[in-house]
């Protein structure tokens, strides 16, 4: 294989003889390729181990269409840079694409200057890990997604880094753990639909425009990320639009336009939603309900430093109907005469009809203003009409540091 991989090196730029080893390897065997550039857009059809001696092990496409494609399970490509695929979205070029196989490991591989990163359909058990990857220099919206799951279940992706890509998305994907990924400067950093049974944990999405948005799915958990400066008209931390039977546990929320964006979830008849130990932190709307969101239960968390705390836009419904149970609100004025660390009182939170950049989100430009301020203080001092609950939370606690 030393003498193959010489070989290799010294005529890679001029002729496809990659594409020609790959084809007259024997199933199985393990190409070792040493440092240099290698014509891409290659076809893997059979059961082959691809390894770059580092970084500096470059398979490049030449502007079109996707630089790897892997048709055969049992493939891995490992430790190399894969770049320069083509732009045509229609066609989804990509720097690799997995195609209707199981069994596959990308590892540790550096994805430059490709309009989508690693794109995988109706595949199944592979790994995708230690990957880096970064779109093409267009417009956000013109980017490609960095990792996309299409009809594809049962995968690991962990420990990839994302930057300056469009979307991280998960469509009719099911079973697949997503775990201490990082993502910045892109839209989606995780966008779920149509899914099932996915275990989201220990992820880091910081100045994206949303962190991570569930929609039309279930059963699903998401516990330990971290979601940070999710800002803009769109900003938001977690999301969940049609969602039943989750749990959004130990996640950091924080800097973002609305911390937590829950529209008519749960979604199946006689599911909860389990929102437990979360810090919702200094966001403009800490918690915003869309449409008809109820039997979500709120228990332990920590909701602090938020401009507004709860905000509800569907005024003909009550989010009075979802549970709170031992959260700790920094609004509560209550006392702990016992020193149980609970509220004597419970904790009551009121929509007064005079806060008017609830009606006329025109007026947020305003937010921390002393007008605003003032407004604000004279409506809960003489309020001009009978102000409604929007939730009761019977056992607050008095200190979050006890919460988790």
């Amino acid at each position: 294989m030393r003498g193959l991989a010489l070989l290799l090196l010294s005529l890679s730029l001029y002729a496809n003889v990659l594409q020609d080893a790959i084809d007259h390897a024997p199933k199985g065997a393990k190409l070792e390729l040493p440092e240099g550039i290698y014509k891409g857009n290659i076809i893997i059809s059979k059961p082959l181990i691809l390894k770059g001696k580092s970084h500096k092990t470059v398979l490049e496409g030449d502007g079109k269409g996707t630089v790897v494609t892997i048709t055969s399970p049992f493939v891995t490509l490992e430790n190399m840079t894969v770049r320069h695929s083509g732009a045509e979205h229609e066609r989804v070029d990509a720097g690799i694409a997995l195609k209707k196989v199981d069994h596959c490991n990308i590892l540790h591989c550096d994805l430059k200057d490709v309009l989508f990163g690693i794109d995988v359909q109706q595949s199944n058990d592979c790994n995708i890990s230690g990957n880096t990857i970064t779109s093409k220099p267009f417009d956000l919206g013109l980017r490609g997604d960095a990792i996309r799951l299409w009809y594809s279940n049962d995968n690991t992706l962990t420990h990839n880094k994302i930057y300056k890509a469009r979307d991280f998305v998960v469509w009719y994907s099911h079973g697949n753990l997503i775990a201490e990924n990082y993502g910045e400067y892109g839209r989606y950093s995780l966008h779920f639909m149509y899914t099932g049974k996915n275990v989201v944990k220990n992820n880091e999405f910081t100045h994206n425009s949303v962190g991570i948005f569930f929609m039309y799915s279930q059963d699903t958990i998401a516990t330990g990320n971290i979601i940070k400066n999710s800002l803009g008209t769109t900003g938001l931390g977690i999301g969940m639009k049609d969602c039943s039977n989750y749990t959004i546990r130990n996640n950091k929320i924080l800097y973002c336009a609305r911390g937590l964006y829950i529209d008519r979830s749960p979604f199946e008849p006689d599911t909860v939603n389990k929102i437990e130990h979360n810090y919702i932190l200094y966001n403009s709307e800490g918690i915003h309900f869309h449409s008809l969101s109820l039997n979500n239960i709120f228990k332990d968390n920590i909701i602090k430093g938020n401009i507004d705390t709860v905000v509800n836009d569907s005024y003909n419904t009550r989010v009075t109907q979802n549970r709170w149970d031992g959260n700790y609100w920094d609004d509560y004025q209550g006392f702990d005469k016992n020193g149980d660390g609970i509220g004597d009182t419970p904790y009551n939170l009121y929509y007064y009809a005079d806060k008017m950049w609830l009606l006329n989100p025109n007026v947020k430009f305003f937010y921390g203003s002393p007008v605003i301020s003032i407004l604000n203080f004279l409506a809960k001092l003489a309020p001009i009409s009978e102000p409604v609950k929007l939730l009761t939370d019977p056992h607050p606690k008095m200190m979050e540091g006890k919460l988790l």
